[in-house]
């Protein structure tokens, strides 16, 4: 028996018994899967008062051994007791769990170092703007986390005098970003509040001790499983640990593939861990089950933990290309570039990008005119078409003030992978020359038609919804992941060009 695990089973009594039928079904033409259905009771599914108390002390036991092996900065032993103390705890949970959204620990770890360097307290976040925050985001990926902390932040401060409520309905309905999840993790271990928590890891944790294979984002099976992370928590005198422990267990034990369940304090009152080692079908009778699940599903046959939970069917990442063109304008042998930034709702929201023609359709035989159509839209005086005519050949050779477009070549395809999108990235160089300033940007006429004068949009102008940045200064812009493919490909093209 694991170290501070118990006898008892997930009722506190007898477990209901269950009844394997096992059939064969057709994937598909070349594919058979045996699964088993489990005639059980419903009364399964269900953590009763009568045990919690043993299984939460069993966790926090082993949780007292694990909690500062990994190095999180923003799990502290203290516990916060003034007002002023919970407040800035609360600040410092939120701001760890947005980072922990769909990315591993160890690489939240610097990044959560630096934000709280650079934004120690909730009224300091508050007082940044998008663009410092993106740049401290910079490749921990979907930014729109950054901007929903910044504008919660802001929120809190003019909304609720600086301090994250410690109430987790108004949280999840008032604070940008934040869901019940997050909520009941700010609440419970900066407040103390007996509110559940249901991650990734929790949701399998539990779906194995309630020996639960039911459609996992179903209502009906999240209900099972936020019922029996509240029975964790209700009437603790540690809620904040207790959630902790069960993310932790979920993360380093319970895991996807290859459980360690000789580890786990819960395994003696695991439904998915006693199944897996009864290896005898249970004889019980349908007419013995007074109340038979309904919701479970038949499950893949064999007698593994890793059956459950239910695996979800995961939706297919449509395809879309995207024509890029990253234009450069040649000028006494330095090369600018023109970025433009994203709107500040949606994909990649506030970030610049080269400019580009989303999700074009595929049959397009045109693709030279897309891009002038995408470098129309950039200048605010756009040059002649090209390849150019032979007198408007003559006239460039003649004229080294006028724009022109010298060279556009296609210099090949990049593959990036958003959750849901398989994005193609068809990228052209355009070379620009011509002038001694850097050509004026549809952005900049705008400011002319309102200043009565033109503004040219510099390196140093983030502001700026287009801009013009030296050659060094690309890599380091506030840009995706994606955009770093890009310009690693357009690099690699032209250096093998130069040989």
């Amino acid at each position: 028996m694991a170290k501070g695990s118990t006898s008892l089973g997930i009722t506190g009594k007898r477990q209901p018994k269950t009844r394997r039928l096992s059939v064969t079904i057709d994937d598909d033409a070349d594919t058979k899967t045996e699964v088993t259905a489990r005639l059980h009771s419903a009364e399964l599914h269900s953590l009763k008062n009568e045990n919690v108390a043993q299984l939460r002390a069993s966790l926090l036991e082993w949780f007292a051994d694990v909690r500062d092996v990994r190095g999180m900065p923003w799990r502290r032993r203290a516990i916060a007791t003034s007002p002023e103390e919970q407040a800035q705890r609360a600040y410092e949970v939120w701001v760890s769990e947005i980072m922990l959204q769909q990315t591993q620990v160890a690489t939240v770890i610097p990044y959560y170092t630096r934000w709280m360097e650079k934004f120690p307290t909730i009224q300091d976040l508050a007082a940044a703007d998008i663009d410092t925050v993106n740049c401290l985001w910079k490749g921990l990926g979907y930014y729109s986390r950054a901007a929903r902390l910044l504008a919660g932040a802001q929120k809190v401060v003019t909304k609720f005098s600086g301090r994250l409520p410690a109430d987790t309905r108004t949280l999840e309905k008032e604070i940008p970003g934040i869901g019940r999840y997050s909520a009941g993790a700010i609440c419970s271990i900066a407040y103390g509040v007996c509110a559940p928590v249901l991650d990734g890891n929790v949701h399998r944790l539990l779906s194995r001790v309630l020996a639960l294979h039911a459609s996992p984002k179903a209502k009906k099976t999240l209900d099972l499983l936020w019922d029996a992370a509240e029975a964790m928590v209700q009437g603790s005198d540690r809620p904040g640990d207790v959630n902790q422990a069960l993310i932790e267990l979920g993360s380093t034990v319970c895991k996807v593939r290859d459980p360690i369940c000789e580890s786990c304090p819960l395994n003696d009152g695991c439904g998915a861990h006693k199944e897996s080692r009864d290896s005898k079908d249970l004889t019980q009778s349908t007419s013995d089950i007074e109340d038979l699940c309904e919701i479970c599903v038949p499950a893949p046959s064999g007698s593994l933990v890793t059956r459950f939970p239910m695996k979800a069917i995961k939706k297919t990442a449509r395809a879309e290309t995207d024509v890029v063109n990253i234009v450069e304008w040649r000028c006494k042998g330095e090369r600018h570039f023109a970025l433009v930034r994203r709107p500040e709702g949606g994909l990649l929201a506030g970030l610049y990008e080269f400019p580009s023609a989303e999700n074009i359709d595929e049959d397009e035989k045109d693709i030279l005119e897309i891009s002038h159509s995408i470098i129309d839209n950039l200048l605010a005086a756009p040059p002649p078409r090209y390849p150019p005519s032979n007198e408007e050949r003559a006239i460039g050779a003649s004229d080294g003030v006028r724009l022109r477009i010298t060279d556009i070549r296609h210099v090949g395809d990049t593959l990036h992978v958003f959750s849901h999108i398989r994005k193609t990235y068809r990228i052209f160089s355009v070379v620009l020359q011509g002038g001694s300033s850097r050509p004026l940007l549809s952005h900049d006429c705008q400011h002319r038609s309102k200043r009565r004068k033109a503004r040219d949009v510099g390196e140093d102008d983030l502001g700026a919804h287009m801009r013009w940045v030296l050659e060094k200064d690309v890599a380091d812009a506030i840009t995706g992941t994606g955009v770093l493919k890009v310009w690693k490909k357009a690099r690699l093209f032209w250096n093998s060009t130069r040989e």
